[in-house]
């Protein structure tokens, strides 16, 4: 028997085994007795395992809604207000480990916390059985596929649209192994794009989507990058922009724009992006924001844009730059807000030394990962102090936590 200890990051539950050697859960609360547990990792100090019989289960345990929410999102098993409890707990711990006296609101949500995916990814598993394809996810831990007969974190309209899919291919009495998998993306209107990945093929390109994000239309593809929960990203630029307080904004890591656009398109905004396709897709946005702006005056002229030979485009106030964020530095200015939502790995150490130097009056600083961003927080903290923490839990039933930093000199 194995008592569970805590939550860590990263949303395991974390016991210690028999022999002395920690252990970390899937499937587990604070406070339960594990009896009975499948071991999915062995290490030299650790275990990772799934709890597989539970004594003196939590009275924050509910029942899942989906057989497959280990593989898509293991915190079904948790009461809603104690997951954001957790987040918010988990938060604090993150950032007292780097030293940091951090206080945090409470988690911002829409409450809405199924059908909430507007983007998803199914492989396929083949029933021998039944001679038939069905949709699938990797269990977790493995590289076991699973079939699934429900699932309820992605709108409804794309688990319908891949059961169309499947159907499809089983009158054609098609096989599994021909196909890699099935992406599938709908907007907030509910139109879907996307469909099958055939494997030793190219990727196919699909019909791009528009969806409307504080009164600004963007258009993206659904096989790129394109924030997963609107309503509660939302909630997050506003609160972003509630804190730009310069007439100059710098937007790092800007991806397809849409931090930087949705808050700052009224002051001198610079976009800076590694990433040729996101940057494409940056500029399109660029475009769609300027055609509406002058489609109000009247006219409907868009300028015309070489994206494979120009690694800078400006328009008006606007500029995208085509260009790793960390060796773009010399946009860093004094007079500037900084926004910041690097990859999981956080910020580069030239770009955190840079901002030292030279001291933008306000950092807002996004992170997928709050490990790596409070690292970066705490090489700031002699230059700037934190003056507002918020996290959003655009991820519901998942470990996962989208968390807002605002500093300032």
């Amino acid at each position: 028997m194995i008592k569970v200890e805590k939550i860590i990051p990263g949303g395991q539950a974390l016991g210690t085994h028999e022999d002395g050697r920690k252990i970390f859960f899937w499937n587990a609360l604070p406070g339960e007795i594990i009896t009975e547990y499948n071991i999915t990792k062995k290490k030299s100090h650790y275990y990772e395992a799934v709890a597989t019989r539970i004594s003196h289960p939590s009275i924050y345990r509910v029942q899942p809604q989906d057989d497959c929410y280990l593989s898509t999102s293991p915190w079904q098993i948790v009461d809603y207000n104690y997951e954001l409890q957790l987040k918010k707990e988990l938060i604090t711990e993150i950032f007292h480990e780097h030293h940091i006296s951090s206080t945090t609101t409470d988690i911002v949500t829409n409450n809405q916390d199924y059908n909430y995916r507007n983007k998803m990814e199914y492989s396929l598993f083949w029933d021998k059985e039944q001679s038939q394809i069905s949709l699938a996810f990797h269990q977790r831990g493995t590289h076991r596929k699973i079939p699934v007969a429900k699932s309820s974190i992605e709108h409804p309209e794309i688990f319908k649209a891949a059961t169309k899919i499947i159907q499809e291919l089983n009158q054609r009495n098609e096989p599994a192994y021909k196909y890699q998998s099935i992406l599938l993306r709908c907007n907030q209107s509910g139109d879907i794009s996307g469909g099958l990945y055939e494997n030793h093929q190219p990727h196919p390109t699909f019909p791009r989507l528009t969806d409307t994000i504080l009164d600004h239309t963007y258009s993206y593809s659904p096989n790129g990058f394109f924030q997963i929960n609107i309503p509660v990203y939302e909630m997050a630029l506003r609160s972003i922009n509630s804190f730009i307080d310069t007439d100059e904004v710098l937007d790092l890591y800007a991806g397809v724009g849409t931090i930087g656009l949705s808050t700052a398109s009224d002051r001198k905004l610079t976009l800076v992006e590694c990433d040729k396709y996101a940057y494409n897709e940056m500029i399109n946005n660029i475009n769609n924001y300027n055609v509406q702006s002058i489609n109000k005056v009247g006219t409907n002229s868009r300028n015309q844009f070489d994206y494979n030979n120009s690694p800078s485009y400006h328009h008006d106030n606007i500029t995208g730059i085509l260009a790793k964020s960390e060796e773009a530095l010399s946009y860093i200015k004094p007079t500037q807000t900084i926004i910041l939502d690097p990859p999981r790995s956080g910020c580069d150490s030239r770009l955190i030394n840079k901002l030292n130097e030279t001291k933008p009056s306000t950092i807002i600083y996004l992170s997928c990962n709050p490990t790596t961003q409070a690292r970066d927080v705490k090489l700031l903290l002699n230059k700037y102090k934190i003056t507002n923490i918020t996290t959003f839990n655009f991820f519901p039933h998942t470990p996962h936590i989208e968390n807002l930093v605002i500093l300032h000199i």
